[in-house]
C-alpha cells in the first residue's frame, strides 16, 4: 500500500511540474522543437494568400507571437495582420515554449491549415490564455481560422 501511494505521490509532483511553461528568456537564436532557420521564409500576412484555395500547406513564417499558453507553453498565437490571428500548436504535443515568447518575432517551420473551431474549444484556449471572464463569455459561435502546426520555432528577435 505504501508503495502505491509512494507512487501515486511521485506522478502527482510529475504532472505538477509538467504543467508549466518551460523557463527560459526566449532570446534571438534560441530553437524550440525541430532546428529550423530563416531561410526562405515569407511573412506571415502573406498566409492568407498561400492558403487560397489550399486545404494544407507547408510553410516557413515569420511573425510576431501574441500570446502563449500559460499553463504549459503548448500553444500561441501568431500575429496574420491588423485583424487576423493564426493559432499554432506544437506538432505531437512534442515540445513546448516559454511564455517569454511573447511579444517576440519568430520564425515558424511546420504546416499551414484551416480550421473551424467549436465554442468550447475557443473558451477553453481563452481560459488558458487568462483572458477575463467578460471576453469568454462573449465568445458564442465557432470561428474558422488559420491554423499552424509547428515543427520547429527559431526566436529571431
Amino acid at each position: 500500500m505504501k508503495k502505491i501511494i509512494f507512487a501515486f505521490i511521485i506522478v502527482f509532483i510529475t504532472n505538477l511540474a509538467m504543467a508549466q511553461p518551460p523557463a527560459g528568456k526566449a532570446k534571438a537564436g534560441d530553437v524550440y522543437g525541430e532546428k529550423t532557420d530563416n531561410k526562405n521564409s515569407v511573412a506571415a500576412k502573406e498566409l492568407p494568400t498561400l492558403m487560397k484555395g489550399k486545404d494544407t500547406i507547408p510553410v516557413k513564417v515569420t511573425g510576431k507571437v501574441l500570446d502563449v499558453c500559460s499553463s504549459k507553453g503548448c500553444w500561441l498565437t501568431l500575429q496574420v495582420n491588423d485583424t487576423t490571428k493564426a493559432f499554432v500548436k506544437m506538432k505531437d504535443y512534442a515540445f513546448f515554449v516559454p511564455s517569454a515568447l511573447s511579444g517576440k518575432n519568430i520564425v515558424l517551420d511546420g504546416i499551414a491549415f484551416t480550421k473551424t473551431t467549436s465554442v468550447a474549444e475557443l473558451k477553453h484556449y481563452a481560459e488558458d490564455g487568462k483572458k477575463p471572464q467578460k471576453e469568454i463569455d462573449a465568445i458564442t459561435a465557432p470561428k474558422s481560422e488559420i491554423r499552424l502546426l509547428a515543427n520547429g520555432i527559431l526566436v529571431v528577435e
